[in-house]
This record gives C-alpha cells, structure tokens and sequence, in this order.
C-alpha cells in the first residue's frame, strides 16, 4: 500500500486549509448538501424520500461553492431505480457547467454525519475518471463550528470542458453482483444500519442482505464531529471487518449512495479494488428472482 500520510492528503482537505485557498482558480468548490427523510412503519417498513438541499445553500455556503443536487444533476432521470448514476454526456455537461474541467481540483462537502453526498460525488467522479477531487473533513457543521465565511451570493463559475472516461471497475450491476455471491476472491460489504440489513427494518418489499454480504456500517468510520476517523481506528474497523488487499470489495447500501463513504474510507487506506453495487437495495429488493438472506 502506498504511504498512509500521502493518500490522506491525496483524499480529504482540512478546513484550514480551503480557507486559505478561497480565491484559487484552480479549485471549484462543490456544495453537496441534501437527504434522506426515512419513515418507518411499527411492522418495519421503510419509505424514503430523496431530496437536495438548494434553498440551505442559498441561504449560505462556503464562498465560490456550487451546488450540486445529488437527487438530480449527477443521476440517470430515466432509469427506474433511483439514484443511478448520470450517463457520460449528462455527467459531463453537468461538471463543464460547474466549473470542473479535467485538470480542476473539486474540494466538495455536505453536511451529512457521514459525508456521504460529498463522498458519491468523489465516486462519481472517479467513476468518470477524474481523480482529483477531495472531501472537507468535517464539512458543512465544522467550517460553520469554526466561524469560516460564509456567502449568500451563487457561484458563477467558467464552464470548462470535462471528458468522461468510464471506470468500469468501479460500478457494478445487479446480474455482475449476482455472480460475485459465494466468489472467495470478492467481499460483498453491506454498509446500511444493522435493522436494515438484518431485516428488520425492509426498504422495499424484501427485508435483509445479499446472501453472504457482510455488515460494514459506515457510521463506524467517523468520529463524533463528523471527521474521518484516523488511519488507525480505520484500520481496526477494517480488520474487525476481516477486508483484505488481496479481495475486491464491493460495497452497496440503499441506493449506491451511503456505500461511497465506506469505498471513500477504503480508498483513504490504499485499497484500490473497489467496486460499487450503484443498484443497491433500491434495486435488489425489487426483484423477486434475486436472493435475499436475514438473520
């Protein structure tokens, strides 16, 4: 693996830091705030709404900051699952339209305890081929904790050209992630509450987990201020995990969007075989031919 200090760098930026690169041109900040309002029935079941968070960001964020909609501008509106990543030409008019160009180095929060809007956009991204893109560490919460500055005025940033160059490595389907079940070479890393994946709490008309996915809740890789946790406590939730180098690890949720924190988190360790199940629960619980296991 490649040294642990470098890819800390190479992942997430500190506020101090952003806040003394405010006015790089180099830089597009990204703001990626946004939900997930749950509801849960007395027998279980659980609905959610997707929704963006514009009128949080028009009422104040960090300076030079667009807004991203995870809900709308990085996703596929024709595909029937929710949530599925935007195809190359919609994703690559949505970054040149926001200021990301193949050379722009995005430094993207939320304010999600477990960053994971901000982390789905570093996915996307990679996904996409650009590799340079960091999360704030902390995000939103922490740069206001702080008393950084805070504007009202939207960005307008130049459009720059971005070229998608699909990583197909890095996303998998429902049919790809049917054949991984029982693979030794692979790790199927449910990163999803534990009454989700145990089934007792169903998103969808199925409760539980792909049959041999093991429970990796993401929340387990912050501390409470919303940080990343350090690469030590990373590395025991790892080993509690039982991951290892030589294994893919291929991480799902509900909708592909929470399972980015955990890929994030792993990235940040200096595993490079990561895949995203971007169909996730959404999809898997939908159909009947597909296995489901509960404990």
């Amino acid at each position: 693996m490649a040294n642990r200090e470098t890819l800390r760098e190479q992942h997430l930026v500190e506020t101090e830091w952003l806040a003394n690169r405010l006015d790089d041109p180099s830089i597009q900040i990204v703001d990626m705030r946004g939900y997930v309002h749950t509801q849960t029935e007395p027998d279980g079941y659980q609905t959610a709404q997707y929704v963006g968070a514009p009128e949080e960001y028009q009422a104040g964020h960090i300076p030079g900051a667009v807004y991203l909609d995870w809900t709308h501008d990085i996703v596929d509106l024709e595909d029937p699952v929710p949530a599925q990543i935007a195809p190359p030409e919609r994703f690559a008019e949505q970054m040149g339209r926001s200021g990301i160009g193949n050379e722009t180095l995005v430094v993207v929060y939320d304010h999600h305890k477990s960053s994971q809007f901000a982390t789905r956009l570093w996915w996307a991204l990679r996904y996409y081929g650009h590799r340079n893109c960091r999360v704030l560490n902390g995000g939103w919460a922490k740069w206001v904790a702080e008393n950084r500055p805070v504007s009202t005025t939207p960005a307008a940033p130049q459009r720059r050209v971005f070229t998608p160059r699909v990583n197909t490595a890095w996303r998998i389907t429902a049919e790809e992630m049917l054949r991984e079940i029982g693979n030794r070479q692979s790790l199927l890393l449910d990163a999803r509450d534990e009454g989700q994946y145990t089934g007792q709490i169903r998103r969808g008309p199925r409760g539980g987990h792909i049959p041999g996915a093991i429970h990796a809740p993401r929340g387990d890789l912050f501390l409470a201020d919303g940080t990343f946790a350090d690469d030590r406590k990373l590395a025991a939730f790892v080993e509690r995990i039982g991951i290892t180098p030589e294994k893919r690890c291929i991480a799902y949720c509900n909708g592909g969007v929470a399972a980015t924190s955990l890929l994030f988190a792993l990235s940040l360790l200096g595993y490079t075989d990561l895949c995203n199940y971007d169909g996730s629960w959404n999809e898997w619980s939908r159909r009947p031919e597909l296995p489901v296991e509960t404990d």
